[in-house]
């Protein structure tokens, strides 16, 4: 795991934490958003990540007009066979980069809920399972809203992390420059550091990491704390939970350790959190932000010790 952070950390300038964010989420066996300007590398992230594990990787550019069965696939008539043959879609891979996710209608989005849940889908009332692993990176643009559809709670409820990119130092973005063009690390093209086999094998191990008593007790504060926020009109629920908590035991696993820390909890807090609060209207019209609140929850618990 630590070969394969380091390796995009080649490719990918100016985003450290969050290169290990997507590694964890990967590990716990969650699903990433991200979400930052065009040009910050949201596609190359998710490419670099499936040429290094070896896993097949399918991109899908959203647009308003795609149908679900454009994602999960479908039923055709074969002339030559005379019977009807389940054709899978571009879900049907380790990593899929659903690019531009909220530029295609509800119906669409919601093809991905079955899947992501349950890493299965259902093709014609047959059910086939996704490959193991399987890893949704889905991408928005913050900036441009006109022929958008807002994802709605429950397809955000989905993913683990809500990642928001920006842009690098100037140090790292003249890097970008230096090695425009050159490779993963400058001279050559990308390869595996690991296989699928050894990320199953890690997210075996990671399962294992101890959390104490007390430090499930801290999360279980923080979650039903935002619930009690009065500028906040839908709390977290039992599932942002459950993410903090493989999201901490993920990350404790790439720090080296067997336990979870308050730290980690804290460290996983925001990304795991602020895609699952409603904002109050008024709140929202006083700038307030969900990390702005994940941060007000944190300061206001006290750690465990």
């Amino acid at each position: 795991m630590h070969r394969l952070i380091e390796a995009m950390e080649r490719t990918i300038f100016g985003q450290r934490t969050n290169v290990r964010l997507v590694v964890a989420a990967m590990l716990a066996g969650g699903h990433v958003l991200l979400e930052g300007v065009p040009g910050l590398g949201k596609t190359k992230l998710a490419r670099t990540l499936a040429a290094l594990t070896d896993g097949s990787y399918r991109r899908v550019q959203f647009t308003p007009d795609m149908m679900p069965s454009d994602i999960t696939g479908n039923v055709i008539y074969n002339l030559q066979e005379n019977r009807y043959v389940a054709v899978e879609g571009p879900v049907f891979c380790n990593i899929l980069l659903a690019d531009e996710i909220n530029r295609t209608g509800p119906k669409t989005q919601s093809a991905l809920l079955e899947a992501m849940e349950e890493r299965q889908v259902t093709i014609q009332g047959e059910t086939r399972a996704l490959p193991s692993p399987f890893f949704v990176v889905a991408t928005q643009n913050p900036v441009e809203y006109e022929g958008t559809y807002p994802l709605p709670e429950a397809q955000l409820d989905r993913f683990l992390f809500k990642l928001t990119l920006d842009y690098p130092a100037e140090a790292q973005e003249i890097e970008v420059y230096k090695t425009h063009g050159l490779g993963a690390s400058g001279g050559g093209a990308i390869e595996p550091v690991c296989s699928l086999a050894d990320v199953l094998a890690h997210r075996e191990k990671m399962s294992r990491v101890t959390v104490e008593d007390g430090i499930v007790e801290y999360i279980a504060h923080i979650v039903r704390r935002t619930r009690d926020n009065k500028k906040v009109l839908l709390g977290a629920s039992p599932r942002a939970g459950l993410a903090m908590l493989n999201a901490s035991k993920a990350w404790a696993y790439l720090d080296g350790r067997d336990y979870a820390t308050p730290d980690d909890v804290k460290l996983v807090a925001r990304p795991a959190l602020r895609h699952r609060l409603l904002l109050a209207p008024q709140a929202e019209l006083e700038g307030v932000t969900s990390d702005v609140i994940v941060e007000e929850t944190l300061a206001g618990i006290p750690v465990p010790r």
